[in-house]
């Protein structure tokens, strides 16, 4: 990842959050947006907690990603970062939406399971 100095040491101290953030291949470059790195309270020159950052990937590995998410419908997400030898790493999963009939049967699923911990509760 291309960072500044200030959302090294955040990121150092876990003051990151990877949620509603993605990551798109634009212009040849693998860009991250959303993802907020808080400011270092120390740093004499801070820096913009949702800014787009740029990711160090090589030009195949970009081509690869670039291929598997030309379907409609998939997207890269990130799943963490981490430290490797001083550098920060983050580590991309493709994700595939999903479909409608899915998402009715997992809020089917979600409601069944709070009537069943309602019973159980109002036996007690």
């Amino acid at each position: 990842m291309a960072l500044l100095g200030s959302e090294v040491k955040s990121l150092r101290y876990g003051k990151c959050q990877l949620s509603e953030s993605f990551a798109r291949v634009e212009n040849g470059e693998l860009i991250l947006h959303g993802c907020h790195i808080d400011p270092y309270e120390k740093a004499a020159i801070g820096h913009e907690p949702l800014r787009d950052r740029k990711l160090l990937v090589h030009r195949r590995q970009i081509k690869q990603l670039s291929d598997e998410t030309a379907e409609r419908g998939v997207t890269l997400i990130p799943l963490s970062i981490y430290f490797k030898d001083g550098r920060a790493k983050l580590e991309l999963g493709v994700a595939k939406g999903k479909q409608q009939h899915d998402k009715r049967a997992s809020i089917r699923k979600k409601e069944q399971d709070r009537e069943m911990r309602r019973a159980v509760t109002h036996r007690r």
